[in-house]
C-alpha cells in the first residue's frame, strides 16, 4: 500500500477513514486524505479541514498542511451536499448521453450555460439542476453540475458536464491538457486562403474595447486554431470545421476575422457588411446579413469517460436555423 493510494474505509456514509502506512510520512494531510478518498479534490478535503470535519488519532485536525504522520487513523466527516445557489428550473434539454457520472447534452443557441451578472437564472446550469434532481451527488460540497468547458451563448452544440466531483476533476484535466476531440462547424464570409491551415496568434482582451477579445501580440495567450473548408458557395461563404488546439474566449471568432472571413451574423466581430457579400443573389445574402447570431456550432466532441476510460465520441448536425442558410445558399431555401 503506497501514499499515493491508501485504503480508507467508509464506516458510514459521510464518512472516510485511512490509517496512514510508512510511505506517507511527511504528505500534507489534505493530500493524503484526498488520494485516500478518491473522490474529493485536494481543495475540497482542505476546505474540510479547515472547517473542523477532520481528526487525527481522535483529536481534532485543521491544518491541512501538517505532516501526515505513520499509523495514525485520520477520519473525515463530509456532510450532505448543500442546496446549489442557483435554483432548479424546468428547461427543456436535448440529452444525448448521460450516466452517474456525466451527461452530454446539445444545447441551443440562446441559452447560456452559468448564471452571472445579466442571466441569473434560466441557464444551462438551472435546467441541469432540475433534469438530474436528487441523483445529482454534487461537487464541492454543492449539489451541481460541474461545468468543465463553455459555449457563448448564441453558439450551439455540444457540452459536457459532470455529475460527480471524480468526474469533474478528470474532465478538468482532460480539458487542460486537450486530451479531448472537438471541431466546430462555421459558416464564415469569403472564401479562405488556403483551404485548410492553421491560425497561431495569441488572443487577450481588445485594448479598446475590454468586452471584446482580439490578436494582440503582448500580453495575449497563445492561440491557436486549425481549419478546413468543407464547403465554398464561390468566394462568398465557406462551411469551415474547426479544430481548437487552445481553449480561449471567442477563439474560433477571433482568429477567422483575424484572417479576413468573420463569422456570418457575429454581432462582436463583424463589424461591416463584408465585400464577399455582394457575390451572392439578393435573397441568400440578404438571409445572411440578416442571421441575429454567429453561425458556429459545436457539431463533434470525444473524450475518454473519467471513470471507465471508454472511448465516447457524439456527433450534432447543425440546428434548423443554421441549415436554413445552408439550404439557401445551395439554392433550395425559401
Amino acid at each position: 500500500m503506497s501514499a499515493a493510494t491508501p485504503s480508507p474505509s467508509f464506516a458510514e456514509p459521510g464518512r472516510a477513514e485511512a490509517v496512514a502506512p510508512p510511505e506517507a510520512a511527511g504528505t500534507r494531510a489534505d493530500r493524503f486524505l484526498a488520494d485516500a478518498i478518491g473522490s474529493l479534490s485536494r481543495s475540497r478535503v482542505k476546505a474540510l479541514i479547515e472547517a473542523g470535519h477532520a481528526s487525527r488519532d481522535g483529536a481534532p485536525l485543521t491544518d491541512p498542511s501538517e505532516a501526515v504522520r505513520p499509523g495514525s487513523l485520520y477520519v473525515l466527516a463530509i456532510p450532505p451536499a448543500a442546496p446549489a445557489t442557483p435554483q432548479a428550473q424546468p428547461i427543456p434539454l436535448s440529452v444525448v448521453f448521460e450516466d452517474a457520472d456525466l451527461i452530454v447534452v446539445d444545447k441551443p443557441a440562446g441559452l447560456v450555460v452559468h448564471p452571472a451578472p445579466g442571466n441569473p437564472d434560466g441557464t444551462l446550469v438551472n435546467a441541469l439542476l432540475a433534469h438530474a434532481g436528487e441523483d445529482l451527488p454534487g461537487i464541492g460540497g454543492e449539489k451541481r453540475p460541474g461545468i468543465v468547458h463553455r459555449l457563448d451563448k448564441d453558439t450551439s452544440g455540444l457540452m459536457v458536464a459532470a455529475k460527480t466531483e471524480r468526474a469533474h476533476r478528470a474532465l478538468s484535466e482532460a480539458f487542460a491538457n486537450r486530451d479531448l476531440d472537438r471541431a466546430y462547424l462555421a459558416l464564415a464570409w469569403g472564401l479562405p486562403a488556403p483551404l485548410a491551415g492553421e491560425v497561431s496568434a495569441p488572443i487577450g482582451r481588445h485594448p479598446g474595447d475590454r468586452k471584446r477579445m482580439a490578436v494582440v501580440e503582448r500580453g495575449g495567450k497563445p492561440a491557436t486554431t486549425r481549419y478546413a473548408v468543407e464547403r465554398a458557395w464561390g468566394g462568398a461563404v465557406a462551411l469551415v470545421r474547426c479544430r481548437l488546439l487552445t481553449g480561449r474566449t471567442h477563439q474560433i471568432r477571433v482568429h477567422l476575422a483575424h484572417i479576413g472571413h468573420p463569422l456570418v451574423g457575429d454581432p462582436v466581430y463583424l463589424r461591416r457588411t463584408p465585400a464577399a457579400a455582394r457575390l451572392l443573389p439578393p435573397a441568400p445574402r440578404d438571409a445572411l446579413l440578416a442571421f441575429p447570431r454567429q453561425a458556429l456550432h459545436a457539431a463533434t466532441l470525444g473524450f475518454r469517460h473519467p471513470v471507465t476510460g471508454e472511448s465516447l465520441a457524439f456527433e450534432s448536425p447543425p440546428p434548423a436555423d443554421f441549415a436554413a442558410l445552408v439550404a439557401l445558399l445551395d439554392g433550395n431555401g425559401q
